[in-house]
């Protein structure tokens, strides 16, 4: 029903500021009708959930990242959006969108971001 595609720089210098975007096919439905979702997965590690955005436009980050991102949305382009300021190479992961409609939850495939001098 719903498909998420991510798109973004693959290889990275450190100090970086990078933008991760998600662009969803979702029919005649807005995405602003349902929660959004970043997250990933670094090296030999678990997923890493970043933040989200909910369909009143409240923003959601982790305690770890929240001073380096704003997640941000485009309704009219189904897009909603992953900006990474002052990237490291701790960054490095593949990073997912996710869209959460009616408990049901929709991937994308992933973009990895390798962060390297």
């Amino acid at each position: 029903q719903f498909q998420l595609q991510e798109s973004g720089p693959g290889l990275l210098k450190p100090s970086h500021t990078p933008s991760l975007t998600c662009t969803v096919s979702i029919g005649s439905i807005s995405i602003s009708s349902n929660y959004l979702a970043w997250f990933r997965q670094p090296p030999g590690t678990g997923l890493e959930w970043i933040g989200g955005i909910d369909y009143t436009g409240s923003t959601y980050y982790s305690q770890y990242l929240k001073s380096r991102t704003s997640i941000s949305r485009d309704p009219s382009e189904n897009q909603f959006t992953l900006p990474l300021s002052s990237v490291t190479p701790e960054d490095t992961a593949v990073y997912y969108c996710r869209l959460r409609n009616d408990g049901n939850d929709y991937w994308g495939q992933g973009n990895q971001v390798t962060v390297s001098s």
